[in-house]
This record gives structure tokens, sequence and C-alpha cells, in this order.
């Protein structure tokens, strides 16, 4: 749980004196790097949350660089949540996720309090909406699913069920080169979670479905849905946790 600098030093053929870099957090001193010669080597300051957090919140962050090399830097937060109550957030993506039942409207219900209630040993359908205003590349739409649930992939032997299905609304480009009806290039279903990818991702509304058999009686937490740029992590987006009861 702690606040990472990456840093990354470009050196040209021009510029052959030692660079170094210092960092502070407010007016505590972080740390440095140093490089000698050229290097493209990445190193990592990381400052413990708790400094993060402490008073004054409103600290700057400050990087210093001597020398002439020229330096990339990224700045990220590792952290966990202290409450499994999640709400939704858009920082680029807006993602919803909805449960509906496949053979019979009674085994999949909601109630007053928001709680789903499945019915044991029957399909669910889950399906997944993804909202961007923007292109994005290398993209990840990773659903959890509830412990109580199991997703039935068509690809392995003796399962019946549909394939995942996908489709595209709202996306200037559907009628050229892309494919708006099967957007994922790839798409896995894990004992856990469910997973689809694109490298290349138009601004649009994107939905992915999957079915799944509730297996397990009890009452379950289940994480958010997410969706993030794989190598721009800041760029995600979730659903709200939900609450899941397996009932006979």
């Amino acid at each position: 749980m702690a606040q990472r600098t990456v840093y990354q030093k470009h050196r040209t053929a021009q510029s052959q004196k030692d660079d170094v870099f210092r960092m502070w957090l407010g007016e505590e001193f972080a740390g440095s790097q140093e490089w000698k010669g050229r290097s493209t080597d990445t190193k990592v300051v990381s400052i413990p949350m708790a400094a993060v957090a402490a008073e004054p919140q409103d600290k700057n962050l400050i990087i210093q660089k001597e020398g002439k090399g020229r330096l990339y830097y990224r700045i990220g937060l590792n952290y966990a949540p202290l409450s499994l109550e999640l709400k939704a957030v858009n920082y680029g993506f807006k993602v919803e996720r909805k449960y509906d039942y496949v053979d019979e409207p009674g085994h999949v219900t909601k109630d007053k309090d928001g709680i789903w209630h499945f019915k044991l040993s029957h399909k669910v359908k889950i399906t997944l909406t993804m909202t961007t205003n923007t292109r994005r590349y290398h993209v990840a739409l990773c659903d959890y699913m509830p412990a109580g649930i199991e997703a039935l992939n068509p690809a392995l032997k003796g399962t019946i069920s549909g394939a995942p299905q996908s489709s595209v609304s709202r996306n200037p480009y559907r009628y050229r080169w892309y494919d708006r009806f099967h957007w994922p290039e790839h798409q896995n279903l894990r004992d856990e979670r469910a997973e689809a990818f694109r490298s290349l991702l138009w601004e649009g509304v994107y939905e992915w479905s999957y079915m799944a058999r509730a297996t397990t009686l009890g009452k379950f937490v289940v994480p958010p849905a997410y969706a993030e740029e794989m190598y721009s992590p800041e760029n995600f987006g979730r659903c709200a946790t939900e609450r899941v009861i397996v009932e006979e």
C-alpha cells in the first residue's frame, strides 16, 4: 500500500554527465535516484500510504532533476479499500452489470433492498455494459463472480450453453472496418471471473454477456466489474459492489 513513482531516464549522445533526480512529498524528502552515462533503466521510489494520508493531506509531490538527460516518470497508487461496499466510479470507463433469468423469471430476482436472488442449479445470464467517450488502447473488461455461481464455458465438452455474446451501439465507426457485433478479440471464462479484451476500442457503448449457473447455496458479496486500459491503469471504471443469495 504505497504511492510509487517510476523513473526512466533516456541519455542522448550529446549529454554525457551524470543525472540525479530527487523527490519530496510536502516538506519530507522521499528519495533520490542517480544514473551514470547512457541508460534506459527503470527505478522505483515507494512512499508508504501512511505518509500519503497523513496531515496535511494537500501536500505537493515535487520532482527535481539535475543533468541534461531526459526523464520519463509515472505516478501511481497501490492500495486496498477498507470496505467491501464499493461505489461505482468512472475515470474513463462507465461499467454496468445486470443479471437475468434464462429459463423462468423466478430463477433470478432482485428484492427491494437491491439484493439478487438466484435459484440453485439454474442458469443466470450476466450482461456487462461498458461506455467510453474516447479512443482506448489495450482494454480489459473483467467481471468477478460471486462464489456461489460458475461460468458455463461452451468450449468445454458437455457444456450446454451458448457462446458469450457482444454488441456495440452509438459507435461512429460501426459501418467501417471496425467489428460492431463481436468486439472482443479475446475472452476468458475462469473459475472466479470472466474477461474480455480489445487492443483498440473506439468511443461508444459496448455490451458483453455470458452464462453461469448457481451451484452453491449461501450469501455472497459480488466484487465490482471493472474496465481499464492495461498499460494506463489510471484510466478505469467499475460498477458498485452487489450481494447475491443462492437459495433453493
